[in-house]
């Protein structure tokens, strides 16, 4: 790919983010809705209240946990990564997993926008780094590495901006959302546009599908534990969805192999 061209397909994404960034903010600022924390499921086992939306968070735990054993254990096998720096990266991104298991477990265990602000960060950071990797095994050069910081304090950022102004009634989820909406339109993007560096993209094209199917679940907690007969909410769904959407980033991890050195 020339050099000419690969800018051309940089400035596509970038208009991209920019008209997406444009119409979130066209809207007026958004507040959270004082019934997010009213979830379907409130029931308690074994003496852990929310029960469901709690014990669902442990496929995070997990995978994560395997993630980061995973790298340990290759640490210096150049056979994963054609850069050394791509490393640090999934580390973040795996340790960022564990932490969004214990984040959301600890929101849960009594929902309210103090705890909320926990989970959240652990989520921006998680999207972060994946946003980071795949901008490194696609473009050349080391731009994934070298924006990474500043992803990173943009994302907890947002979280502490929203949770500001919801401290003064003022609460604006805008710039929080385009840390998700930005990454979702993107990493596909990105994945058109670039040849892989790795083999295994559908592994990564499998964990985005989740993971908005896990948003889906999200939105119909109350319908689909009604639907299902009280047996599980959506939003419980929606955390084993998106734990499986982890997965897949291990699997992409651990089958993968170098198409193209750096």
């Amino acid at each position: 790919m020339t050099r000419s061209s690969c800018a051309l397909r940089v400035c596509g994404i970038l208009c991209v983010a920019a008209l997406s960034a444009a119409g979130l903010f066209a809207f007026p600022p958004l507040a959270q809705d004082p019934a997010y924390h009213d979830f379907a499921d409130r029931r308690s086992l074994l003496g852990i209240p929310n029960f469901g939306d709690v014990a669902s968070n442990l496929p995070f735990l997990i995978v994560g946990w395997m993630g980061l054993r995973f790298l340990r254990t290759h640490w210096s096998g150049g056979a994963l990564f054609a850069e050394a720096s791509e490393q640090r990266l999934w580390s973040a991104l795996f340790g960022s997993i564990v932490l969004v298991g214990l984040g959301s477990g600890y929101y849960h265990l009594g929902p309210d926008n103090a705890r909320l602000v926990w989970d959240r960060i652990a989520i921006v950071m998680a999207f972060m780094s994946l946003f980071s990797i795949v901008m490194m095994e696609r473009i050349p050069g080391k731009t994934g590495l070298y924006l990474f910081p500043a992803l990173l304090i943009a994302g907890i950022g947002s979280v502490v901006y929203w949770n500001y102004g919801e401290m003064r009634s003022m609460g604006d989820l805008r710039p929080y959302a385009l840390t998700q909406v930005l990454p979702m339109l993107a990493i596909p993007m990105m994945c058109l546009l670039f040849p892989p560096r790795y083999a295994g993209t559908p592994y990564l094209i499998l964990a985005l599908i989740w993971y908005a199917v896990a948003k889906v679940f999200e939105h119909f907690d109350q319908g689909l534990f009604e639907l299902l007969g009280g047996a599980v909410s959506g939003h419980t769904l929606k955390h084993l969805a998106a734990g499986l959407g982890a997965c897949y980033l291990l699997r992409y991890l651990q089958k993968r192999r170098i198409l193209h050195p750096a």
